[in-house]
């Protein structure tokens, strides 16, 4: 276990709270070299140094993005470039949940674009050092909530009637589907794709939003949350664990192969998606 992951380097989104400080943490004790993404400067650095109270030798690095930006995340991937050659597992954390319909400065939806556009762009700009890995792997972290997400493809960004509880819920059904998508296109490479449900888990979720919605989230945390140790299992379970070696296009919960909602194995769905979502990365 402690030396599982010496000598690859691992980027984790969201990793300065929560589970992606968790599974940051566990993976730089596993010996990995890991790039830390977040869009805050001091709580990168503070996570850094959380992580060494338990991996004094660990090699991290921080890295600053608002990721609901694609201007941020084309940058990210720039300055990542510069100093690594190779990428060994990506893991695509970084996620929100927003009660008031808001767009960021380029336009989109906000949800829309952090939880997925976000996704689909680091991703694809990532392809690169993820291929020049012997094997690599996408840890894409979706939810169980995806069971309830509708994809109106006539209103991806909810300009007509927004909800913020539906739209995370579309945006996690997005999430299985990219990953399904994208694992076809990665059939016969060396690189693999898997999405999952890492649990209702107590966290900061939910944080940026009015105080009674605040309150919400925490009542039900408190009475029915895992803690981030265990919710960040799964990830580190398709991060690291030589059990998926060559798994592709799966969704796990509790660490184990689990089946989605119909509509997350909708592949007419899954390739639209993609279409649209090419078509707006590319335009920003």
């Amino acid at each position: 276990m402690t030396n599982r992951m010496q000598g690859k380097t691992v980027m984790v989104t969201g990793a300065t709270d929560g589970i992606g400080l968790v599974t940051a943490r566990v993976l730089a004790e596993q010996g990995a070299r890991v790039l830390l993404v977040g869009r805050n400067e001091q709580k990168g650095r503070q996570a850094i140094a959380s992580i060494r109270q338990t991996a004094s030798g660990a090699d991290l690095t921080f890295h600053r993005a608002d990721l609901s930006l694609m201007a941020d995340i084309r940058c990210l991937v720039r300055n990542v470039m510069e100093s690594e050659p190779h990428l060994d597992v990506l893991v695509n954390n970084a996620g929100g949940i927003f009660q008031n319909r808001s767009e960021t400065a380029e336009g989109f939806e906000r949800t829309f674009a952090l939880n997925h556009l976000n996704y689909f762009l680091l991703t694809h700009l990532l392809l690169g050092p993820l291929r020049q890995a012997p094997s690599a792997r996408i840890v894409n972290v979706a939810s169980r909530a995806h069971e309830g997400g509708v994809l109106d493809f006539d209103d991806l960004q909810m300009q007509r009637r927004y909800n913020g509880w539906r739209a995370y819920r579309t945006s996690k059904l997005a999430n299985i589907l990219f990953t399904r998508a994208l694992a076809k296109r990665l059939e016969g490479s060396t690189v693999t794709a898997n999405s999952l449900h890492p649990g209702f888990v107590r966290t900061r979720f939910g944080g940026g939003n009015a105080a009674p919605f605040r309150l919400a989230v925490r009542l039900a945390m408190a009475a029915m949350a895992i803690d981030v140790e265990e919710g960040a299992k799964t990830s580190i379970h398709l991060a690291a664990s030589p059990d998926v070696e060559g798994q592709s296009g799966g969704y796990y919960v509790k660490s184990a192969p689990a089946t989605p909602s119909a509509a997350a194995q909708d592949d007419a769905a899954a390739e639209r998606l993609w279409q649209i979502s090419e078509a707006m990365v590319a335009a920003k």
